[in-house]
């Protein structure tokens, strides 16, 4: 299985830092936030990696080379000066990633989640990493009906509780088949290349029952602002 490393955003809210360095290369516990997830998946199996680029891209491959040092090989999926998010993010890298389903992560998190126990082919369109809703994000992303069917939001009707993404995913390039006819005429969608979400079109294949979900007991944070920066490098730190 390929993995795609979703890294081109630029971290407003991590600003200052990230006006010199693109959030991804920021370090917690001595090393990149991507290099934790370039070993884990490694250590999981995983040996080509597509990284998408956009803010600062060049300092990508001067930092992190072919990924030869870490044990995969890596690509970068190149966006230009506007990152195209999620969903513009992972059609761009299609052609690198090829037809099989491939493993996609937030570069910008952290998580002890263990790689190996996502399928290498999900039942349906896609499999979801979900965790407790953090005190950030208080209301979740998705619902979870009283038999443990996903619902596409948070108060959908039977929901019983709510769960947050973690950002960690299984998908079918058939996930972005019907992408311009569920995000319509957002803003960017009808650019070249076109820039939209992910969110739409997992709510759309959620409904349809297509996406299944797996739950994350473990540790995980999205590394969205200095103060949880630093939260990160200090208990990475306290664990050596």
């Amino acid at each position: 299985m390929k993995a795609l490393l979703l890294a081109a955003g630029r971290g407003e809210r991590m600003r200052p830092l990230t006006d010199a360095t693109p959030k991804p290369l920021l370090e917690a516990g001595g090393k990149r936030l991507i290099e934790w997830h370039l070993e884990r998946l490694a250590a999981s199996g995983v040996r080509e990696v597509v990284i998408n680029v956009a803010h600062l891209a060049d300092q990508f491959p001067t930092a992190l080379g072919d990924g030869s040092r870490y044990g995969v090989h890596v690509e970068y999926s190149r966006e230009g000066d506007v990152p195209l998010e999620t969903g513009g993010g992972m059609l761009h890298a299609l052609p690198l990633l090829g037809t099989q389903p491939f493993l996609a992560i937030n570069a910008d998190t952290f998580a002890d989640f263990d790689f190996t126990q996502l399928p290498h082919e999900p039942r349906g369109i896609a499999e979801l990493v979900l965790v407790d809703n953090p005190p950030q994000h208080p209301h979740g992303d998705f619902g979870i009906d009283a038999n443990g069917r996903l619902s596409p939001y948070p108060d959908s009707p039977g929901a019983v509780r709510a769960l947050t993404f973690a950002g960690i995913g299984v998908y079918r390039p058939d996930i972005l088949r019907d992408w311009q006819t569920i995000v319509g005429d957002t803003p960017g969608a009808r650019e070249t290349p076109p820039r939209f979400s992910l969110a739409p079109l997992l709510r759309a294949a959620i409904a349809r029952g297509e996406v299944g979900w797996r739950h994350h007991r473990g540790f995980w944070t999205d590394v969205g602002t200095p103060q949880r920066l630093a939260e990160l490098d200090a208990r990475l730190r306290g664990r050596r």
